[in-house]
């Protein structure tokens, strides 16, 4: 049998998302969190990141359930973390998606946590 789709993209995503990273490896440059989560929201909302700001509401940026989950997924791949997420009850989730600036707040307090 074929994949079902939200597998094939998850795994074309993380092929993108290894190319980003050796690019970013080889420039040196590492991004803050700030930057790195607007660059992945940027590009599921298919904008540039200097049209995402921290007060942006995904649904404003027209990300919709499918965009978050890849979004959720680049997030995850990109800090090594995990995310606690359901998408199929977002409103029952640990994780606040009201805005970027919520989101970031999240993925800084997970990171915090891995490390500790």
């Amino acid at each position: 049998g074929s994949l079902p789709t939200w597998l094939t993209s998850r795994k074309l995503f993380q092929n993108r998302i290894r190319l980003t990273k050796a690019v970013r490896e080889r420039t040196g440059c590492s991004m803050d969190t700030k930057d790195k989560v607007i660059e992945i929201i940027a590009e599921q909302a298919v904008l540039e990141p200097s049209d995402v700001t921290m007060d942006s509401t995904l649904e404003e940026l027209g990300i919709d359930s499918l965009g978050l989950v890849e979004s959720i997924f680049a997030i995850e791949e990109a800090f090594d973390i995990s995310v606690p997420f359901n998408a199929n009850a977002p409103e029952e989730s640990d994780f606040d998606i009201s805005s970027v600036a919520s989101i970031v707040a999240g993925i800084e307090k997970l990171v915090a946590e891995q490390k500790a």
